[in-house]
């Protein structure tokens, strides 16, 4: 049986050795894959000298979460990999998180991603936004079974985990296949989840273990403060979304329809602010978006080939 670990950096030099170490301490034995999207740190000088045993892709330029990801999990696929795990260059695992992750995906192969339980940096509390994915109505049972002190050996089925540190199965890269190329950064996540669930396959939470995600620091975040980009993210996340019946064309009509709505009642910071969203869709690659979206519906290596 074969693991394969998949890390995309972009300046990681605060937390790869934290990273690393904990890999290769790992009691599975893994192969690790890094992708780098053209760090300036000089992180690379570390992983050379110090983990020689990592094979290293080095990019030119920025690629972005997925398609950098994509890069790796074909090559772990191609090379045999049964399970690939992906993992980010801000977090850390115990010694046992992928043998545990690995065994719970065995007994449970319903489930395509299998992660374990978020923690922040320092391992004193749950990683804040992990914590949102957990809640009682989006994972039956969890919290009452932690609060007992029961928590189950089993997975737990959630709707939706942060990409930090996810286990999946070469059953489900040969069914959903890699990371939609529609996102550059944010959102290919939800969209792959998305894919999962049109799979037919589950996502899960293993509460017996966990890893660590030093986020709490991190500055603000323009890709989720901007209301342009926003904006543009969920446009792409609901027209790649494989339920759902989008049409440009009926989005055309509805944004025309409130800009003069919005004229007419003399709202006109509505008004300037629809313009600027019609010119974000018309910006879009639509026929590209669709097309990918209409792929991934095929139970196939998409996005990988």
């Amino acid at each position: 049986m074969k693991t394969a670990i998949v890390i995309v950096t972009y300046n990681p030099l605060k937390w790869i050795e934290k990273c690393l170490d904990s890999l290769f301490n790992s009691t599975v034995s893994v192969e690790v894959f890094i992708i780098d999207n053209n760090s300036t740190d000089g992180f690379q000088e570390i992983v050379k000298s110090k983990y020689s045993q990592v094979e290293f892709i080095q990019s030119t330029i920025n690629l972005g979460f997925g398609a950098a990801n994509n890069i790796g999990i074909k090559k772990a696929y191609d090379n045999n990999a049964d399970f690939v795990f992906l993992l980010n260059q801000d977090a850390w695992v115990e010694v046992d998180t992928i043998e545990k992750l690995i065994h719970a995906q065995q007994k449970e192969p319903e489930y395509g991603i299998v992660s374990p339980m978020h923690l922040n940096g320092k391992g004193d509390k749950l990683d804040f936004n992990f914590s949102n994915y957990i809640i009682p109505s989006r994972c039956k049972g969890l919290y009452s079974d932690i609060y007992l002190n029961k928590a189950k050996s089993n997975i737990y089925q959630v709707n939706f985990v942060n990409a930090a540190g996810w286990l999946l199965s070469r059953k489900c890269i040969e069914t959903v296949g890699g990371f939609n190329p529609s996102f550059f950064h944010y959102g290919e996540d939800d969209n792959y989840i998305q894919r999962i669930h049109f799979h037919k396959l589950k996502v899960g939470i293993l509460a017996t273990t966990s890893l660590y995600h030093d986020r709490e620091e991190r500055s603000s975040n323009v890709y989720y403060e901007d209301p342009k980009l926003i904006f543009k993210r969920q446009t792409v996340l609901t027209a790649s979304n494989p339920f759902m019946k989008f049409s440009f064309q009926a989005e055309h009509k509805n944004l025309y329809r409130f800009a003069f709505k919005a004229i007419f009642s003399f709202r006109f910071g509505l008004f300037l602010k629809i313009v600027a969203q019609i010119k974000i869709v018309n910006s879009l690659d639509q026929k590209a978006i669709i097309k990918r979206r209409d792929d991934s519906k095929i139970p196939n290596l998409t996005f990988l080939n």
